[in-house]
């Protein structure tokens, strides 16, 4: 990039009157620089089968170009027109629940029938065929947060099938590895395999759904494929990855594997939604910033985030500012809100734009000025950040399904246990990127973080060894180990093969009822103690224990364990902690790996983040996310503070209002 977008989604067609002038003269004023269109409104561009009409999309093109305002544009395929499923039904998935679906909502076709691929190629050469060469274009949206969307029916069972024969060859080694002796499930003919719909096998569920997330990888490269043979040299394609939903952005996708849909892209783009106002903590900013920047080990692009939407949305004056900047601070290289303005009927009416319903200025939109006109003061010192990160979190679409499979009690996730333990990481300033089960890359960090990987191959765990044995630092938690990559628990005590580095064993786990930590060789505050949801009794072998549990019964088993294995040490946390205890084992191990330093002084609600701009000058962001003003002092050499525009010293006190953010420059 280069220089830093500021952008909206904006929907002409969804206006209630003519007012384009207007809404580019106030995006203008606000500093927007990039809009995003046409990913919505497929039924617009083509109302009757064959018959094209993109006038609203040459509308838009020709206006902001004049207005000196670049265009995104998406391919609308993700919101299927009704001519299409009264002419073939089949384009609506048919999920296990049954099916198909009945039109209405978006994102309901199944992304496999050859119905809709015929129309989704037709539409999409039309428009980039269209567009491409219009110089207000810079790139290209694939689709819109795309996934399976559970498609399962008759024609992705066969699919299944092909591919189950494909992989494994023989059916001797799919009824061995995936258990199907069990009640009488054995297939002894392909042209015997049932569909997986009603399965009650994990195994064979977890393949199936592995299977699923290969289509939406299939999905979008073919779409990058059909995109690339228009876009010019000069033109990106990325795609809008989101997370799983929890009212909010929360964890990791369940149907979509990242890591593989990446690929194809030119840069990866994300939507990011968060709480807000007093719920507002920046940790999921950071987790999806950091995720996305994983994916293509580079800047990204924040496609969408909010502005105001519902009521319990809206931010607090100085957050929206906030926000923006915290974005910057991950490495993003786009910040856009959806959407311009709030719609006026239909499903997403209360989800509000930058503009109200009356269409006129108002605080979130004054704000968004603010940030429009730092963004381009300071867009060459802040535009392409460059980030190295010493830990790295990893993560697997495959233990998440195995989670869903076998469930932890109380209904925890895989991703509760994921954000149990990014988020204090977060919380003390430990910058991280996110690295699927299947890195070669391991040696590139000083600490792994190995959150419940509890379906992995033996090279995974093998390799994760041997990192540790040539002198990394692993922190795993509990359920890491336990199963092998098609979710056959392994025939060994647990944790299974990552026990050679960890110095522990364990056959028997249980739920905590009035359980807590007890002191070994780390402390823990009195109300950290309290043990949740799953404990493992472990037997530590050559690890120490750092602390045990405090019960009658269990008392002699180890809950958290440390052990120097090879040049490195695994450290085994057994247990569902507090979010404080799992806090003061991180710092222990971030000592162990000596990663402590002036930024761990200061935590949460101050978040630092740190990275090094263009000129090759390292840039810290601090910010903070309370409703109280702090200060600081800030630890390193001279600088500058940009938003200010005042020099900094060593040792000076920086002063952060309520929801504030300071950004210095270093001198050299």
């Amino acid at each position: 990039m280069d220089k830093l977008l500021y952008g909206v989604a904006y929907y002409d067609e969804y206006m209630p009157y003519d007012r384009l002038a207007e809404d580019i003269r106030m995006m203008k004023e606000a500093g927007i620089n990039t809009v995003r269109i046409a990913e919505s409104t497929w039924s617009t561009h083509e109302p009757q089968n064959g018959v094209f009409d993109f006038s609203s999309v040459d509308r838009v093109l020709d206006a902001m170009h004049e207005a000196g305002i670049r265009v995104i544009v998406g391919t609308p395929t993700y919101a299927v027109p009704a001519w299409m499923v009264k002419e073939d039904p089949a384009v609506l998935a048919e999920t296990a629940a049954g099916g198909p679906g009945r039109y209405g909502a978006r994102q309901i076709m199944d992304i496999t029938n050859k119905t809709y691929l015929f129309y989704a190629e037709r539409i999409i050469r039309k428009l980039i065929g269209r567009v491409k060469d219009h110089p207000a274009v810079i790139g290209y949206q694939t689709d819109n947060e795309t996934k399976h969307y559970d498609t399962a029916g008759p024609n992705v069972q066969l699919r299944f099938v092909k591919y189950m024969r494909e992989k494994y060859g023989s059916l001797d080694v799919v009824n061995r590895r995936f258990g199907l002796d069990y009640w009488s499930n054995r297939i002894d003919s392909w042209e015997d395999f049932p569909s997986v719909n009603g399965t009650i096998n994990g195994s064979l569920g977890a393949e199936f759904a592995r299977f699923q997330r290969g289509l939406v990888t299939e999905f979008l490269a073919w779409q990058v494929g059909l995109v690339r043979e228009y876009a010019r040299p000069d033109q990106f394609v990325t795609q809008n990855f989101d997370f799983e939903w929890r009212g909010h952005s929360f964890g990791v996708q369940p149907s979509v594997d990242h890591f593989e849909a990446a690929q194809p892209f030119d840069i990866a783009g994300v939507d990011i939604y968060h709480p807000s106002q007093a719920k507002l903590t920046g940790a999921e900013i950071s987790f999806g910033g950091d995720m996305t920047r994983s994916l293509k080990g580079s800047n990204y692009l924040v496609l969408e985030t909010q502005a105001q939407a519902f009521p319990d949305w809206t931010p607090y004056p100085g957050q929206l500012r906030q926000l923006a900047f915290s974005h910057l601070a991950s490495g993003a290289n786009m910040v856009a809100y959806w959407h311009w303005h709030s719609i006026h009927n239909s499903f997403e009416t209360y989800w509000k734009g930058l503009l109200s319903h009356d269409l006129k200025p108002n605080p979130v939109y004054d704000e968004a000025k603010t940030v429009g006109r730092d963004f381009a003061r300071l867009s060459e010192q802040l535009v392409n950040l460059k980030k190295k990160s010493d830990v790295a979190v990893m993560v697997s679409n495959e233990a998440l399904t195995a989670l869903e499979w076998f469930k932890l009690p109380g209904g925890l996730k895989y991703n509760d246990v994921v954000r149990w333990m990014y988020d204090e990481l977060y919380k003390l300033n430990v910058q991280c990127d996110f690295i699927p089960a299947s890195c070669k890359r391991l040696a590139d960090y000083r600490m792994i973080v190995v959150p419940a990987l509890y379906a992995a191959p033996d090279d995974t765990l093998e390799r994760l060894n041997a990192y540790v044995r040539d002198g990394g630092h692993v922190v795993y938690s509990f359920k890491s180990g336990f199963a092998d990559d098609v979710v056959q628990v392994r025939a060994a005590q647990q944790p299974g093969i990552i026990h050679e580095a960890c110095g522990v064993g364990y056959s028997v786990f249980v739920e905590p009822d009035a359980v807590a930590l007890r002191d070994g060789a780390l402390s823990f505050d009195p109300e950290a103690r309290e043990v949740r949801t799953w404990m493992e009794l472990l037997t530590p072998t050559t690890a120490e224990a750092l602390a045990y549990y405090d019960h009658p019964h269990w008392g002699t088993y180890a809950a958290v364990t440390r052990n120097r294995y090879g040049a490195g040490t695994a450290t085994y946390v057994g247990c569902m902690t507090t979010a404080d205890a799992m806090r003061r084992i991180f710092r222990e191990a971030l000592a162990s790996a000596d990663l402590l330093g002036a930024d761990q002084e200061l935590v949460f609600p101050i978040v630092v983040k740190t990275g090094v701009n263009g000129q090759g000058r390292v840039v810290r962001y601090y910010f903070n996310y309370s409703d109280a003003p702090v200060t600081l002092r800030y630890p390193h050499g001279a600088g500058r503070e940009l938003l200010a525009d005042v020099p900094v010293e060593t040792g000076d006190s920086l002063q952060l209002g309520r929801w504030d953010v300071k950004i210095v420059v270093a001198e050299v």
